[in-house]
């Protein structure tokens, strides 16, 4: 498949998640403290609660339901409830457009 246009770079705010949804698949994108721009998928494996609700902290996305954290890097839970990684989504970024392919996972 081809890369979508998720959203624009310049709407995303520092540690603060954004939901979208690209052919159906929901996805947390967050531009962490350093400027580095991540795609994990939107579900904690845990509750099935939206992750985009949660708290970024370092590299890291935490669930609102139950506190379990994900790395934005790899996608794998750092801590209980939860012991199921999130996906982790390819970001390209050309001009101002995020660009996410929802089917081709980051190699961790």
């Amino acid at each position: 498949m081809t890369a979508h246009r998720a959203c624009g770079a310049s709407e995303l705010e520092q540690d603060t998640p954004l939901r979208v949804e690209l052919d159906g698949v929901a996805i947390a994108i967050v531009k962490d403290s350093a400027g580095d721009i991540h795609a994990i998928g939107d579900r904690c494996t845990h509750g099935d609660v939206s992750l985009s609700e949660g708290f970024v902290e370092g590299d890291t996305l935490e669930c609102w339901a139950h506190g379990s954290r994900f790395s934005l890097i790899t996608g794998q839970p750092l801590n209980l409830p939860a012991y199921e990684p999130v996906p982790v989504y390819v970001v390209n970024v050309d001009g101002d457009d995020v660009l996410i392919d929802p089917t081709v996972l980051k190699e961790v």
